[in-house]
């Protein structure tokens, strides 16, 4: 009996939900419905508008065409009938001057004859008739304003609808994402669609694969693309894939959107760690500035919930990396004494990362490296073999040098306000470069024994770091190819 009951209950459920289906599916019908009455009655109004349209350019172009003729028949009308004018006085001339020749020739015998005859002679070297052309000065011809309307009437009776654009499909092995930069290409299976240009819409995402639709991350678009590629530049990959996807679109109406596809971009992305500070260093996420009033209490941001805004528990990170871990340092176990150091909070235990630092020029000092997660609290970048780092000291005098195991290595080059920092945790190589001109400053070559933590100091000033960036290609490049200006640890002095 039970089990005849709960076959009923699933029974009615299944037919529960299948009714629910139906009823959604009966009011998409009837939207649908709604919907075509209006957009037909949008399309008709926005034929009979592009006809109208059309009609009238017609009717401009007649216009013009029909004043052109006219002006042309009133400027030949005008030269013909000043010829015709001017012929018919000299024609008049003429004949009066013929009258008077046939007279004299009649009165010959007259004593006066001789100076008649002069005069006669006169007169006709003088008459306009022999000054005159006979050539018209205007054709009466107009066939050059003849219009032959068979090419266009051609095109007329083929106009058709316009098509709605294909589907374009996203080429994956023309895509690259080099460079903090993704270039897509793609191509349309209907090359006589009319696009007039392509609509890409991209959104970052955590996970691999096709898009989920609860994505929380909006889609972000491009219009008015022309070509079938585009390159998104300057990006900051803060999440592990990007997912895309285009349509293609005439004057008209836009076509479906093309299978999205999802790219990797990988990168290091990290936050720095505010609890393990140094009490007199303001840190506020990726950014930190040197206050000589800290205090005994760190100035920890909360959130409205009254819970400790980190990047842990940020929104915008989605599911916090297993390599970042809570520090174990905090209250006690923070960097203390001249130590004015705070560390990233993202394990490095293997692979190539890059970040980039810009700090103050102004500031007293500065240093950015590496180090262990067994870094003491008192304990300062460079002066124990647990760290690694470049350090720049502006007091009293200027001095730009690598550090490791509390041995120095002056370094012989400018020190820039923005350094790149290369890590290749399983190579043993740590090198820094000048962020604008990727010039190799220095090399660390080591055995990492532990997992690494971007580390960073500064005394009377501030720095910002830059993270979510690839490694550059040119310092892909210049690892491969080596440098005469990199260095062992063993060569510091």
């Amino acid at each position: 009996m039970e089990d005849q009951r709960e076959a009923l209950r699933k029974i009615i459920t299944t037919l529960a939900v299948k009714n629910e289906e139906i009823q959604s599916f009966i009011y998409a019908l009837k939207q649908m419905l709604l919907n075509v009455e209006a957009n037909s009655a949008k399309v008709q109004e926005d034929l009979e508008a592009e006809f109208q349209s059309l009609f009238s350019l017609l009717e401009e172009l007649k216009e013009g065409m029909l004043v052109k003729i006219k002006q042309d028949r009133a400027s030949r009308t005008y030269e013909l009938q000043n010829q015709l004018a001017a012929c018919t006085r000299a024609l008049e001339s003429s004949e009066e001057l013929l009258e008077t020749a046939n007279q004299t020739l009649q009165a010959a015998d007259s004593p006066d004859f001789p100076q008649a005859a002069k005069q006669i002679k006169d007169g006709v070297t003088m008459a306009p008739a022999f000054r005159l052309s006979l050539k018209a000065k205007a054709s009466d011809n107009m066939s050059h304003l003849m219009v032959d309307f068979a090419q266009e009437r051609q095109i007329l009776q083929a106009l058709k609808f316009l098509p709605v654009p294909s589907a374009p499909v996203i080429d994956l092995a023309e895509s690259l994402v080099a460079d903090n930069c993704v270039t897509l290409v793609w191509h349309v299976p209907d090359e006589d669609s009319k696009i007039d240009h392509y609509v890409l819409e991209y959104r970052r995402t955590n996970f691999e694969g096709p898009p989920r639709l609860k994505e929380d991350q909006p889609w972000m678009v491009i219009e008015g693309v022309r070509q079938t590629e585009y390159t998104l530049t300057g990006l900051k990959f803060d999440m592990k894939f990007m997912n895309f996807r285009v349509k293609a679109c005439n004057k008209a109406v836009a076509g479906e959107f093309s299978e999205p596809v999802t790219l990797e971009t990988p990168a290091f992305m990290f936050r720095l760690d505010g609890s393990t500070s140094h009490q007199n260093l303001r840190v506020d996420d990726l950014s930190v500035e040197w206050d000589a009033m800290g205090g005994k209490v760190q100035d920890i941001k909360k959130d409205g919930k009254g819970r400790t805004a980190s990047p842990v528990n940020s929104p915008a990170r989605g599911n916090p990396s297993p390599k970042r871990m809570p520090s174990g340092r905090g209250g006690r176990d923070r960097f203390t004494a001249e130590s004015y150091t705070v560390l990233g909070d993202t394990l490095i235990d293997g692979g190539e990362h890059y970040w980039e630092v810009r700090y103050e020029p102004d500031s007293k000092a500065f240093g950015v490296g590496v180090a262990y997660r067994s870094l003491g609290r008192f304990e300062q970048l460079g002066k124990t073999a647990a760290s690694w780092c470049l350090h720049v000291n502006n007091w009293l005098q200027v001095s730009f040098a690598a550090k490791h195991a509390n041995k120095v290595k002056v370094l012989d080059a400018p020190v820039p306000d923005c350094l790149g920092v290369h890590c290749d945790f399983h190579q043993g190589l740590l090198s820094f470069y000048n962020a604008r001109t990727k010039q190799l400053l220095h090399t660390f070559k080591a055995k990492f024994t532990q997992p690494l933590l971007p580390a960073f100091t500064v005394w009377c000033g501030s720095f910002q770091v830059t993270t979510g960036l690839q490694v550059p290609s040119c310092v892909r490049c210049l690892q491969k190819r080596g440098s005469a200006t990199s260095s062992s640890n063993t060569s510091l002095t």
